[in-house]
């Protein structure tokens, strides 16, 4: 089960079931299932704090995700700053739902397993984002 929430901010995201269904569909394709799978939506400073605190850094960020996946079932909490996914929206010229689609499906992709500590894995990672990017329903676009 996916469910989403917010912290310190007022963001309304829509597009629950479609995101839970498109999300659900990359899980399995990647040979997991989602369990218990929380996106919290945040300001910069919230994630600040919450890198500070559990990661020791001292920098912003788009996502911080806490991985407690057990075999093929992944689960975990995705804590997404929508301040950063718009200012990198504005940054790469990109709609911010698409970018912050982006950052949701790297969350989850987190969550199966992939990394992006090198460049061969980021780059490895940007392509898998791509490909589940290019599979949501048409109508979600």
């Amino acid at each position: 089960m996916i469910r989403y929430f917010t912290e310190d901010i007022d963001f309304a995201f829509k597009g629950k079931s479609v995101h839970n269904a498109w999300l659900k569909a990359v899980s399995e394709e990647e040979g997991r299932r989602p369990g218990q799978i929380s996106v919290i939506f945040c300001s910069d400073p919230y994630l600040l704090e919450i890198n500070r605190k559990y990661l020791g850094h001292d920098y912003y960020t788009d996502i911080i995700t806490f991985d407690y996946s057990e075999g093929d079932t992944i689960s975990g909490d995705l804590f997404i700053s929508v301040d950063t996914v718009r200012s990198n929206a504005e940054y790469y010229s990109a709609d911010f739902k698409d970018e912050l689609d982006r950052v949701i499906v790297h969350g989850v992709l987190h969550l199966i397993g992939y990394d992006d500590h090198t460049d061969e894995q980021t780059a490895e990672m940007r392509a898998r984002e791509n490909h589940y990017l290019e599979r949501r329903p048409e109508f979600f676009k």
